[in-house]
């Protein structure tokens, strides 16, 4: 099967736009069902339209011999694994007000990603599109960075503050991007079948083990959660499909691309969120954000120019 160069481009700014679309479905269930439960909307929900790709799929005979032996089932863990354990991470932060400063220190995913990748799955990238993950995830930070209000800590204890808020927000970042590495690590594990036969799979799989594991911690931690997301079905159902919808587009293009490329291309969502921010919450990009999303459009151009 000849498969498009440009196709995980695609793939992977579809993948944004459905992102960013469910983030602000997501974003309005939390007054509902709590940030935990919100959370596990894109699993609990997701997981069945993701059962209906994968049947769709396999009719297409798509999937022949899917090779899942050990070393698939390793990485499918470890991918989703470290994406629970870095969403239980961002819950945390969440509580922080080094909140915002942490998530600058997140949004060095694509660097990270770029290490493990190599590290990991012998992924490369030439010279400049290296500079251009550099320059796009510079952009991001910048976004992200916020000054702290001069009452947020004592003086004494600010130094401080700001070195467990960057050791915290690194670590969440490491999370995301080990579970990126081992998403793509699963899907080339699966052997020979076509690529979208093997991402469906892997994501129907990695959805299943994360909605268990979930849907287990909030019967014991939050026992009231799952009863108010059962109820919370009707904007629940819209949020699992432009989940599942945008998670099948990333394993899409994990299949086709170095796991680096495909999370620096997907910056893209930084445009996406600002454009629905002014659009629906009628809040305005400062110069600092506007300057942060012209640099990842500048780094994803030069990712994109060393990559064909």
């Amino acid at each position: 099967m000849i498969v498009p160069g440009s196709l995980w481009v695609a793939c992977t700014v579809a993948a944004a736009a459905g992102q960013t679309l469910r983030n602000a479905m997501q974003h309005s269930l939390i007054g509902t069902v709590g940030t935990a439960g919100a959370t596990h909307v894109r699993f609990l929900y997701g997981l069945p339209f993701a059962c209906v790709f994968l049947a769709v799929v396999a009719s297409t005979g798509a999937i022949r011999d899917p090779q899942m032996g050990p070393a698939f089932w390793a990485w499918l863990t470890l991918g989703a694994l470290t994406q629970v354990l870095a969403t239980a991470m961002m819950l945390v932060l969440m509580q922080q007000r080094s909140f915002v400063v942490s998530t600058a220190y997140i949004k060095t995913e694509p660097v990270q990603i770029a290490l493990y990748g190599f590290v990991f799955l012998g992924d490369r990238l030439g010279l400049q599109a290296i500079v251009g993950v550099l320059v796009a995830t510079a952009g991001v930070v910048l976004m992200s960075w916020r000054r702290a209000p001069a009452d947020a800590v004592p003086v004494a204890g600010a130094r401080a503050s700001m070195w467990r808020a960057a050791l915290l927000g690194i670590a969440t970042g490491s999370m995301f991007s080990l579970s990126v590495v081992g998403y793509r690590g699963a899907v080339l594990a699966l052997g020979d079948d076509p690529f979208y036969g093997r991402a469906t799979l892997a994501l129907v799989l990695a959805l299943a083990l994360q909605t268990v594991l979930l849907s287990l911690y909030l019967r014991v931690r939050e026992p009231g959660r799952l009863t108010g997301l059962v109820r919370a079905w009707k904007p629940s159902l819209l949020a699992g499909l432009l989940g599942a919808t945008a998670s099948q587009f990333w394993f899409l293009a994990f299949s086709l691309q170095t796991a680096a490329a495909v999370r620096t291309v997907g910056l893209v969502e930084v445009v996406f969120a600002a454009l629905i921010s002014r659009r629906l919450f009628a809040q305005q990009g400062s110069a600092r954000e506007w300057g942060g999303i012209a640099m990842v459009v500048c780094g994803v151009a030069l990712l994109l120019a060393g990559t064909f």
